[in-house]
């Protein structure tokens, strides 16, 4: 079967993060399947995402820039949920990348908008060209 199992973001401090990515990740109908100390994983569908603190973090800060994870990109259902989700966004601790260039930053053909948390770590919010 094609496509990811699972991600696994390691983040420094999972208190700093957790409110805005769980308001990101329940706005794109992920459902908070599990949560430990420390940790908290998210379905959708097959897949899950995890976000957890790791003893054998090197870094504390994430840079997106380095090798490595550049950002993950969501699909973001219809062009209106996308523009919802990105007004929104800034409230939540996101803030809107390429904001000038929004909504076809990725083209005249992508509807897309990129976000960034406090921790450094971006997404893309993609609309479905379909609806």
């Amino acid at each position: 079967m094609p496509g990811f199992h699972h991600v696994e973001l390691w983040v420094a401090d999972l208190d700093t993060v957790r409110a805005e990515w769980r308001w990101v990740l329940d706005r794109l109908g992920f459902v908070l399947d599990s949560e430990w100390p420390g940790g908290e994983s998210w379905l959708a569908g097959d897949a899950y995402l995890t976000l957890t603190m790791s003893p054998k973090l090197s870094d504390a800060t994430h840079d997106r820039r380095r090798a490595g994870l550049n950002h993950l990109a969501f699909h973001g259902g219809a062009r209106a949920t996308v523009d919802e989700i990105m007004t929104a966004a800034p409230a939540h601790g996101w803030n809107a990348l390429y904001a000038d260039r929004y909504p076809h930053a990725g083209g005249d053909r992508h509807y897309a908008g990129w976000l960034e948390n406090a921790s450094g770590f971006k997404i893309e919010i993609v609309a479905d060209p379909d609806l």
